[in-house]
């Protein structure tokens, strides 16, 4: 009985070269994830060694600039690859997404030589990144964030928890966003902190309802010392730097959404063609053919909406609004389309022998992580209606 249908995605792409990319990437997710997905997931087994697969296959660093190692590919390309690899386990579509955001602020904000020095290992180099704002008491309102970076001589000393940080402890560098100066915003900057720092240690893995392959855990800063250098743009610049890389990393997480949307979906449909009752396959029966009908609604709408946004950003035109509704309406997405394809599977579904447990399980931490949709709601409504009055 076929747990997953092949999937049936017409993917807009722009070029020859952007097809032959989605070639390589289902390869290598036929090829190298989708076989050991479920046993390390549940085993809580991290796939380092695919990261280095993806960075020697140029997939680590394709939204950026080629002079500097990136694969000068538009958003609208680089999120679809994000959405393939995500079908295939959301552990390494996700991780791939994180690796992006920390390499943002460099990127975006360094100078020429910073760039050269040091973003060509991030982005092909076999490095892994890691991006670090929340803390334990600064989650939605970054603004407030503890941790303190103190300048001493040509040196910055920096201190404080953070926490919630994918890939903690097995990075090889962090985007690390500390206080420098007054309180509020105008008060933050960015650093780019290696992952071997003396004074830096991460905390034991949370223990998570789904993505247990990916490491989560708090990271202590207890004196650790970067060299000026290592800041990123401007003193007091690095809330709007967090910000913009907010905006495109959300995009991320609303393809990863789709991508464990789309699974869930291909398991329903393989299911549902392969089991019978009262003599016939349950496809068709119309009340679970209208529920799979819906769920494929829900796919393709979610698709269109993160690939407008992403237009619009490869044109250089605002996106922060779309971006958050991308980020919102593609994870509420995945969180219904996989909850049904449990139900599509009845019985079976709510066991481990099928992947649809797992998807439902990983589809809830796509509405917490880079904004609750709380918070995304509250970015749309201030595009629409202006800040909230005092």
């Amino acid at each position: 009985m076929p747990d997953r249908a092949p999937q049936q995605v017409e993917r807009p792409l722009p070029t020859e070269e952007a097809r032959e990319l989605i070639g390589l990437v289902r390869d290598i997710a036929e090829r190298e994830i989708v076989p050991r997905a479920a046993e390390e997931e549940e085993a809580g087994l991290f796939p380092r060694e695919l990261f280095t697969l993806l960075s020697e296959s140029g997939l680590l660093g394709l939204p950026y600039d080629g002079e500097y190692g990136g694969g000068d590919q538009p958003y609208e390309v680089y999120l679809q690859v994000l959405e393939e690899l995500a079908a295939a386990r959301l552990t390494v579509g996700l991780g791939v997404s994180v690796h992006s955001l920390a390499c943002h602020a460099l990127a975006g904000y360094g100078t020429k030589e910073q760039l050269t020095e040091q973003l060509p290992a991030m982005l092909g180099g076999g490095l892994l990144g890691a991006y670090c704002l929340s803390e334990p008491a600064s989650g939605s309102d970054a603004a407030s964030l503890r941790t303190k970076a103190v300048r001493d001589g040509d040196d910055w000393v920096i201190s404080g928890t953070k926490a919630w940080i994918t890939h903690g402890g097995v990075a090889d560098f962090y985007t690390v966003l500390a206080r420098t100066g007054e309180e509020g915003s105008r008060g933050i900057t960015a650093f780019l902190v290696p992952g071997d720092a003396p004074g830096l240690a991460a905390a034991a893995p949370e223990k998570k309802m789904g993505m247990k392959g990916s490491p989560t855990a708090q990271l202590h800063f207890d004196g650790v010392r970067v060299s000026d250098d290592r800041r990123v743009g401007q003193e007091g610049q690095g809330f709007s730097i967090a910000l913009a890389a907010l905006d495109a990393g959300r995009l991320g997480i609303a393809a990863c959404a789709v991508g464990v949307a789309q699974a869930a979906l291909d398991t329903a449909r393989g299911y549902a063609t392969g089991r019978e009752q009262f003599g016939r396959p349950i496809a068709d029966f119309q009340g679970l053919r209208f529920l799979i009908a819906d769920m494929a609604t829900r796919v393709e709408a979610g698709r269109a909406l993160y690939l407008a946004a992403a237009r619009l950003r490869d044109a250089g035109r605002p996106f922060s609004r779309q971006a958050a509704m991308a980020k919102l309406f593609c994870t509420d997405a995945a969180m219904s389309v996989t909850t049904d394809a449990v139900q599509v599977l009845g019985g079976y579904g709510y066991t481990a022998d099928f992947p649809a447990e797992r998807y439902m399980r990983e589809a809830k931490v796509l509405q917490i992580v880079e904004g609750t949709n709380q918070i995304q709601r509250m970015v749309i409504a201030r595009h629409l209606l202006g800040p909230e009055s005092r």
